[in-house]
Parts: structure tokens; C-alpha cells; sequence
């Protein structure tokens, strides 16, 4: 099995897809090594593919007018992004950059558009990840309106640890390994603002923080502040079954 088939196997948008129709795509696709801190793709790129993450890690991000970066996103492997090219939407806004050393399997967005016209699972569920990302963005958005930046860093967090959460014998680790600039940008903050919010958590108990490490000691009570339900992890294999990701579904709406 060639490497382009195997990557597109392991992705669970096309596990109902036919070993025929897996090969089209492969046959319309191009395999990408991108070293660590480098672009997958930048804004004004042609959005002419879609990608598949086949191993590594992947940060999505926008340039504010002042050009600080936003995060909007993390992909993890066996994940799409850049889906927007099926939409013909010419060039892109956003940009990719990879966090680790990556692998992206680059799918023509015709030859996907031509797929998803016969096989109707395909295009539910590439509508569906359109519509979630949208309303996750949408989320943030209104949390930059409403919230204050203690309420939008305590509902990162729990986030962040149902995605990523690994138990451990001091509480719940968050296993993604980011600096406090990095949650500044996801949350729309500064980096000294996050630096002080954590330090309040810290105190009260309620997180340890670590180099590039965050264990929530008390998640219930950190979901209670922000009037959320207490978070559910499958730390077993959380990542490969996004299905589990219960605080994702009442609080960010996906």
C-alpha cells in the first residue's frame, strides 16, 4: 500500500469511502514534508487543495491588522484542514504553520468536489467539519465580546485538557505543550495578562503550572467558575476519538 493510500485510510472522514475511490483521490494527491516552524501554506496561497495531517501537528492562524497572530485552531493527525478550497473561495486568509516536524498528504480540491458528488457520507461529513469550525469561531468571537480574560482563559483550559488531558498523579495534565504567548494567542489576550491570570489559578489552587505544562488540580471547580459542565476524557486514546469530547459540544457548539 503506497504511502498517499495508507494516510487517506487512516483518516476517518473517508473510512466509508471505497478502495476505488481512495485511489482517485490518491492519484490527485502529493505527500509534504514540512519541518518544524515552517508554512504548510500562507494567506493569499491559491486555496486549490485540501490537507490531511498524516503525522505531526499543525497550528492554524490569522494575521490581526496590527500583525500579531491568532490561533484559530490545532490539527492533529488524521485530520483535514484547508477544507475551504472546495467552496472555490480563490485564495486563502488564514495560514498553516507546523508545530513539529510534519507530514501532509495534499488532496486536489476537484477531484474531492468530484468525489463528494457521489458519495453523499463524504459531503455530509466535510459540511459538518465546515460547520463546527465555523461555530467554534463564532464561540470565540463572542467570548472576546463577553468575557473577561480570566472566564476566556478558564474555558481554554478545559478545552485544552478534554482534547489533550492526560491523568496524572497531581491532576490533570494538559499534554500540548504551550508557552504563555501561545494561549495569548487563542484567547485574544496578552501574553502578560495570561501570565497573571494563571498565577491567580495557581494560587487558589486550581492549576500547577510547569515549563510549557498546565495540570488542572481541580477541573469541576474550574468548569463551575465559568458555568460549564465538569469535562469528560477518554485518556486511553483521546485523540483518535474526538466523539468523546463532551465540554467541546456544550461550550464551543461542535
Amino acid at each position: 500500500m503506497s504511502g498517499q493510500l495508507w494516510y487517506l485510510k487512516a483518516c476517518r472522514l473517508f473510512e466509508s469511502c471505497t478502495t476505488e475511490q481512495l485511489q482517485r483521490l490518491e492519484a490527485n494527491s502529493r505527500v509534504k514534508n514540512v519541518s518544524k516552524g515552517s508554512p504548510v501554506y500562507l494567506p493569499a496561497d491559491e486555496a486549490d487543495s485540501v490537507l490531511v495531517l498524516a503525522s505531526g501537528r499543525i497550528k492554524i492562524c490569522h494575521l490581526t491588522s496590527d500583525g500579531k497572530q491568532s490561533i484559530l485552531a490545532f490539527i492533529e493527525p488524521g485530520e483535514i484542514f484547508g477544507e475551504l478550497a472546495i467552496l472555490n473561495v480563490g485564495n486563502r486568509d488564514e495560514y498553516a504553520e507546523a508545530v513539529e516536524d510534519s507530514r501532509v498528504v495534499a488532496i486536489s480540491g476537484e477531484a474531492l468536489c468530484q468525489l463528494m458528488e457521489e458519495h453523499q457520507g463524504l459531503c455530509l461529513g466535510i459540511t459538518k467539519i465546515i460547520g463546527v469550525r465555523r461555530q467554534r469561531i463564532e464561540r470565540r468571537v463572542k467570548h472576546l465580546l463577553y468575557l473577561s480574560n480570566r472566564e476566556r482563559i478558564c474555558h481554554l483550559l478545559l478545552e485544552l485538557a478534554e482534547q489533550y488531558g492526560r491523568d496524572s498523579a497531581r491532576g490533570l495534565e494538559i499534554t500540548l505543550r504551550l508557552s504563555h504567548q501561545d494561549l495569548a494567542s487563542l484567547v485574544g489576550s496578552t501574553r502578560e495578562t495570561v501570565t497573571v491570570v494563571l498565577g491567580q489559578l495557581q494560587n487558589e489552587g486550581l492549576i500547577e503550572l510547569g515549563r510549557r505544562k498546565v495540570i488542572l488540580k481541580a477541573p469541576d471547580r474550574l468548569a463551575h467558575q465559568v458555568g460549564v459542565p465538569p469535562i469528560q476524557t477518554n485518556t486511553t486514546n483521546l485523540q483518535q476519538q474526538p466523539s468523546s469530547r463532551v465540554y467541546l459540544r456544550h461550550s464551543f457548539g461542535s
